[in-house]
């Protein structure tokens, strides 16, 4: 690779060695406890990008030896149903985790349904109990791509601590508990969002930026610092001119990687690692029950 192009994160190699790790700790829990961890996925509706990570999660948890309680309701499927459901998920004692598949049909509340998950199954951490948890600095089940990317930091031994990290956008999903989770590392942060007066200036006093606007491409080389690490947590469907559809992030890779010193790729950067740490999230659980 030219010399002037940013060092790559790469989240695909990263979460196979945490899966493979993982496998090996299922194993042996397996042979002591006498039954795989388990999680079940819910997901409601046939929007194809749900159903694609539903796949993708469930061939991770076969390949670790998680069981998989998954679960696909049609689109007319009612409130009361799915809380009856997760109300028998959270009492099932061979699931470990529970991970409610966004966005839902717009007639379904998913904020209340992910009230209903029990916090110590709440594979995907956004439990208020689990974000009050991070905010306290005690130790819970952690957002997984916010958790996945500190993850990734820690890999390459890029030093937080009293940088200055700016987080661009504020999601209960990424935003906020990614600022969480770098102040507890030390870091001097900023949140930033569509709003923010002054936006370029910000991001180029970033020593780390986060994107997680949801913006294809957001993020130009005129927005970076020099030499500062990118991380790109957006999953942006495309289609160019000739009807094919890709991912793309929310930075201007091609351009960005110029500038920066360490950038992850879309894919194979933050999306990977989500997954990872979803599943050791759902590890992290059964052996708190089975201890």
């Amino acid at each position: 690779m030219d010399s002037t192009y940013a060092n790559i994160l790469d989240g695909k190699a990263l979460a196979q060695r945490i899966q493979a790790q993982l496998a090996d700790e299922v194993a042996q829990l397996l042979s002591t406890f006498g039954r795989p961890p388990g999680l079940a996925v819910l997901m409601v509706g046939d929007n194809p990008a749900s159903a694609a990570y539903v796949r993708g999660k469930e061939r991770a948890c076969a390949k670790v030896g998680i069981a998989s309680f998954g679960r696909h309701f049609p689109t007319n499927t009612s409130q009361t149903e799915l809380e009856q459901t997760i109300e028998a998920l959270n009492q099932d004692e061979r699931v470990d985790g529970i991970l409610v598949q966004l966005p839902l049909p717009n007639h379904l509340d998913a904020v209340s349904l992910l009230h209903q998950i029990h916090p110590d199954k709440d594979a995907d951490g956004l439990h208020p109990v689990n974000l009050g948890r991070l905010v306290r600095g005690e130790s819970g089940l952690r957002s997984c791509t916010p958790a996945g990317v500190m993850r990734l930091l820690r890999e390459y031994q890029i030093d937080i601590k009293g940088k200055q990290a700016v987080v661009v956008g504020r999601s209960i999903l990424v935003g906020k508990p990614m600022a969480l989770m770098l102040l507890e590392a030390d870091a001097t942060v900023m949140i930033a969002h569509s709003r923010s007066q002054n936006l370029k200036e910000l991001t180029r006093s970033a020593d780390i930026l986060i994107a997680a606007i949801g913006r294809p491409q957001f993020i130009t080389a005129d927005m970076v610092k020099p030499q500062s690490v990118v991380i790109d947590v957006g999953i942006n469907r495309v289609c160019d001119s000739s009807g094919q559809s890709r991912l793309i992030g929310d930075v201007h890779f091609d351009t960005v990687r110029d500038i920066a010193q360490y950038i992850t790729p879309v894919p194979g950067g933050v999306g990977a690692m989500t997954v990872a740490m979803l599943l050791h999230n759902t590890v992290l659980s059964y052996k708190r029950t089975q201890s």
